[in-house]
């Protein structure tokens, strides 16, 4: 048994439970939230069988899409009356990071 946790931009998670409901996994949605760029994401939690884990990491790839954004950096620690123009950067955002765990005990109540 695994337990794949995928984290996802809120953007593709929607498509991705539905996708994953229609192949007949059942997963759990978390709201949840980076540190790096500071916005919300969902963090996507199924278990299944070691078998499934490339199929449902195929439905993952199918599902989450990078892309890019333009963001405007923190200000950095300045002097007094020192002046701070921040211009958009560019990032990369999206795709998913995967944690794929051995399950040592699963019991369904």
């Amino acid at each position: 048994m695994k337990l794949i946790l995928a984290i996802v931009q809120n953007e593709d998670a929607g498509g991705l439970l539905e996708a994953l409901s229609q192949k007949g996994y059942r997963s759990t949605r978390m709201n949840t939230a980076g540190g790096f760029l500071k916005e919300s994401n969902a963090t996507v939690v199924l278990g299944v069988e070691e078998s499934q884990v490339e199929d449902v990491l195929a439905v993952i790839r199918a599902n989450c899409h990078t892309r890019t954004q333009y963001l405007n950096p923190l200000p950095p620690v300045m002097e007094p009356g020192e002046f701070y123009m921040p211009y958009p950067v560019e990032v990369q955002v999206g795709g998913a990071t995967l944690f794929v765990l051995d399950v040592e005990n699963y019991r369904q109540l």
